[in-house]
């Protein structure tokens, strides 16, 4: 069967599975499917994760899981892209909100939204949004985290008229990039972040961006 792209509307962030849902069973079905892989991920990690266990978990047949994905590196794409979907989501509301009067308040808002996805979003402590899962030597190009850097920081030279050069926005994905690892590591030990990894985190991108954002 002819592949089809996982619509979100995050910017550029495809998942190939074999059928698009249209009816509202088949869209029901879907998100069965992957929740039961984001309770599996977050019980034995996404390494351990197979087909089998999805359809066990969410009552299907084997087929049932096999008719929307051929295998089981299309069941973590597509999660990722839903956790990305979401995430970036809220991301965006954040930095946009009003009460935020300065970049650096905006990236605050955002760092919180990004911990509390841990805290709440299944299968995100050990997904996030797919960078972490190795897909060489067929993958090229911008990562998920270099999309979602890219995204916000669009929104926050729009909306605060920040320095808009190549070394800025590296700064900004570096400082994504940095986040990301800081969160991850506050709670690889702890389901409700290690409060001292996170305040580093917190620290970190208020000096690593301070400068660009004055």
């Amino acid at each position: 069967m002819a592949g089809t792209t996982l619509g979100v509307s995050a910017p550029d962030a495809p998942a190939v599975i074999r059928n698009e849902p249209v009816q509202v069973r088949s869209t029901k079905r879907l998100a069965t499917l992957l929740d039961s892989a984001a309770a599996a991920i977050d019980e034995l990690g996404y390494e351990r994760l197979t087909t089998a266990m999805i359809a066990e978990r969410a009552g299907a047949s084997i087929g049932t899981v096999y008719r929307y994905f051929p295998d089981r590196i299309a069941v973590l794409q597509a999660l990722a892209v839903r956790n990305y979907e979401r995430v970036y989501t809220r991301v965006i509301d954040a930095i946009s909100d009003s009460k935020n009067s300065n970049g650096l308040d905006a990236m605050s808002a955002a760092f919180e939204i990004f911990v509390d996805a841990f805290r709440t979003e299944p299968g995100f402590h050990s997904l996030r949004i797919g960078d972490v899962i190795d897909l060489r030597p067929t993958a090229s190009g911008p990562t998920n985290n270099d999309r979602l850097a890219k995204a916000m920081f669009d929104v926050i030279v729009n909306r605060f008229g920040v320095t808009d050069d190549q070394q800025s926005r590296l700064t900004f994905a570096a400082a994504i990039e940095t986040t990301d690892a800081l969160v991850a590591r506050a709670f690889a030990r702890d389901n409700s972040g290690d409060p001292a990894w996170l305040e580093q985190g917190r620290q970190f991108v208020r000096l690593a961006l301070e400068k660009h954002f004055a």
